[in-house]
C-alpha cells in the first residue's frame, strides 16, 4: 500500500485511476453495501485490471466476492456469506472453496454483526469489539481469531471480535461532492465505519454534485470528506442490483447470471464478454441498455422519491 500518498482537495479521478492507485497486489480490500447499493462497478475494474492475491473483508460481498473469487484474485476471505441473496448462492465462491477452481479461498467465518463490531473497532481505533452474541455458536470453534473472557464487571463471559482495518475501502453513495463529502439515502449498513477504518477510501457516487448543495442539509452527510481519498461518479454502479430511491433490482439480470455461472465454462465465457470485453464500466452500462436502466429508475420513481 503506498503510504506516501497524500489527499487532495479535489478528490475526483476515474474508477480506472483510482483502482490502479489504491488496489495492489497482495492487499486487502472491502465494499460497502447491504440491502442493494453494493459495490458492482469497482469490482468489474479489479478484474478488469487482474490485480491478484487479494484478501477480501466484508459482511456479505455479493457480487465482488463471487466474481472476484471466479476471476482468482482471491487468496482468502473475511467475510460472513457470499452469494446473490434471492438469486442464489455464488457459485464461483462454492467452486473455489469447495473444489479450489480456479484456486483456493481461504475463509475466516464471521457473522455480519461481527464484521460490523469489526469495522467498528477499526473506526475506533481500538483493538477489539464486545459482543454476548457469539456465545454458544459454532463461529467460536471454527474462528480462533475470537476469544472468550470473563467480564471484569460481572456479566459473565463475553466474546471479542478483532478490529479491522483493510488497505482500501470502496464505498457506493447517493451523492458526493469532489472532496469526497458523501451521503446514502437508504441503509447505510456499515458505510460509515468502514470508511472510517479504512487505510484508504475511495468514494463511488452515483451523482457528483457541488459543495454548496451539500452544505445546505450538512446533516445528512455521513462520511466527511477527510476520511476520503478518491471520488468516483459512477451511475448505476451497483447493477444488477437496486440502489434505494433510484433504481429497482434487476432480477432477471441475476437470475440469467446463475444459470450462466453454473459451469465454469458459462462463467469465463460471461467474464470475457461482460468485463473483460468492455473498456470501462460506461461500456457494460451501454451493453445492458440504456432503456432497461431507465425503466429500472423509472419504476423506483413510482414508488418513492430521493428526500433532498
Amino acid at each position: 500500500m503506498d503510504m506516501t500518498y497524500k489527499k487532495k482537495s479535489d478528490k475526483r479521478m476515474s474508477l480506472k485511476e483510482a483502482v490502479k492507485q489504491f488496489v495492489l497486489e497482495g492487499g486487502s480490500v472491502a465494499f460497502s453495501g447491504m440491502a442493494g447499493e453494493q459495490c458492482v462497478a469497482p469490482a468489474h475494474e479489479i478484474i478488469r485490471q487482474k490485480i491478484g492475491g487479494l484478501t477480501l473483508i466484508g459482511d456479505s460481498p455479493c457480487d465482488p466476492g463471487d466474481l472476484m473469487a471466479g476471476a482468482g484474485l482471491i487468496d482468502r476471505m473475511e467475510i460472513a456469506w457470499c452469494g446473490y441473496a434471492v438469486a442464489g448462492m455464488g457459485p464461483n465462491f462454492r467452486r473455489a472453496y469447495e473444489k479450489k477452481i480456479p484456486k483456493g479461498i481461504k475463509i475466516n467465518d464471521h457473522s455480519n454483526f461481527g464484521m460490523g463490531l469489526r469495522y467498528m473497532a477499526g473506526a475506533m481505533g481500538v483493538p477489539f469489539m464486545p459482543t454476548k452474541s457469539f456465545l454458544g455458536s459454532d463461529l467460536l470453534t471454527y474462528n480462533e481469531d475470537i476469544k472468550v473472557m470473563d467480564d471484569p464487571f460481572g456479566s459473565g463471559p463475553i466474546a471479542l471480535v478483532p478490529a479491522i482495518c483493510p488497505d482500501v475501502a470502496f464505498v457506493h453513495c447517493t451523492r458526493a461532492d469532489k472532496h469526497g463529502n458523501a451521503r446514502i439515502f437508504g441503509f447505510s449498513a456499515n458505510a460509515e465505519n468502514l470508511a472510517r477504518c479504512a487505510t484508504h477510501t475511495v468514494i463511488t457516487c452515483e451523482k457528483l454534485v457541488s459543495t454548496e448543495e451539500i452544505r445546505e442539509t450538512a446533516n445528512l452527510t455521513i462520511i466527511p470528506q477527510y476520511t476520503v481519498d478518491a471520488v468516483v461518479e459512477v451511475p448505476f454502479g451497483s447493477h444488477p442490483w437496486n440502489y434505494p430511491y433510484l433504481y429497482q433490482y434487476d432480477m432477471p439480470f441475476h437470475m440469467d447470471m446463475q444459470k450462466i455461472f453454473k459451469t465454469r465454462e458459462g462463467f469465463l465465457e460471461w467474464l470475457h464478454e461482460w468485463i473483460y470485453g468492455v473498456d470501462e464500466w460506461e461500456g457494460y452500462l451501454q451493453k445492458v441498455g440504456y432503456d432497461r436502466l431507465f425503466k429500472l429508475a423509472e419504476l423506483e420513481r413510482k414508488f418513492q422519491k430521493v428526500p433532498y
